[in-house]
C-alpha cells in the first residue's frame, strides 16, 4: 500500500486472569472510511519466524489478518459470530469469534477501539477475551 505514514499501536489483551499489553510501530493509510494499519509481530514465532499483522478497520467492523510463519483470520462485527482460521507450523484449526462488545472511532490515521469476544475452536468455546487498541499518527519531523 503506498503513503503509509507511521503510527504508534498499542495493543492490550485479557484472557482469563491473563494480561498482556504490546506496543509497537507500524504503518498506516486511510482508504475512503477504512483504516489499514500494518505491522511486525514483536514475539518470534515457534520457530523463530516473523509474523507480519494487518488490521482493517472500518464501519463496525474489525478485522485483524496474520501473515507469515503464523497465519490466521478473525473479524469481529457485534453480534455477530464470524468464522476464522489459524495456521502455524505446529497446529492448524477453523475458529470463530462471537462479538458481545464493540466500540471503534477513527480520526485520520489515529484510532482507538475496545471489543470482547467468545473464542471457538473447532466451535467449542475455549475462552473469553477483552481487547483494546489504541493507535497513534506519528508527528511529522
Amino acid at each position: 500500500m503506498s503513503n503509509m505514514r507511521p503510527v504508534q499501536i498499542r495493543l492490550h489483551s485479557r484472557y482469563e486472569g491473563e494480561d498482556v499489553l504490546q506496543e509497537m510501530q507500524g504503518e498506516a493509510v486511510l482508504k475512503g472510511s477504512v483504516l489499514y494499519v500494518r505491522y511486525e509481530e514483536p514475539q518470534a514465532g515457534p520457530e523463530g519466524g516473523i509474523t507480519r499483522t494487518t488490521l482493517k478497520l472500518g464501519g463496525q467492523s474489525i478485522k485483524i489478518i496474520r501473515h507469515g510463519e503464523v497465519e490466521s483470520e478473525q473479524t469481529f462485527e457485534l453480534h455477530r459470530k464470524l468464522p476464522g482460521f489459524y495456521r502455524s507450523p505446529y497446529m492448524s484449526f477453523a475458529l470463530s469469534t462471537h462479538t458481545q462488545e464493540l466500540e471503534l472511532s477513527i480520526q485520520g490515521l489515529s484510532a482507538r477501539a475496545a471489543w470482547s469476544y467468545d473464542f471457538y475452536r473447532f466451535d467449542e468455546e475455549s475462552g473469553h477475551f477483552a481487547i483494546s487498541l489504541h493507535i497513534q499518527e506519528e508527528p511529522i519531523s
